[in-house]
């Protein structure tokens, strides 16, 4: 993990899982497509080359096997040519749903 991120607090234990994402920016409604490297019940890590600006609210839809989550999130921290790491703000209940398995599942 880069340097700056050593000593950063997180509110939920994070799960590695590499999934396939789809991230849009709720504003301009740009689209790409990047992987989740992590994930927890707040939030996700997602690697992408060029990462959305911290502060930027983006739907986020993963898949993982023959699963999807969606939610809409915001761009907690950004590294450039990385990635970024974004909180849920809001999950539907059939949402939360798979995020629980998969985390039941990465736990187990």
């Amino acid at each position: 993990m880069p340097e700056p991120f050593a000593n950063e607090k997180r509110g939920a234990p994070r799960y590695p899982l590499i999934a396939s994402a789809d991230v849009i920016e709720v504003e301009t409604g740009a689209s790409s497509s990047a992987q989740t490297s992590d994930i927890s019940r707040t939030g996700c890590y997602i690697d992408m080359l060029n990462p959305s600006a911290q502060g930027t609210q983006l739907r986020v839809i993963i898949k993982n096997s023959n699963d999807v989550f969606e939610a809409t999130a915001r761009v907690v921290f950004m590294v450039p040519g990385l990635g970024m790491g974004v909180a849920f703000l809001r999950v539907a209940p059939q949402h939360e749903a798979v995020l629980s398995k998969w985390i039941a599942e990465l736990a187990g």
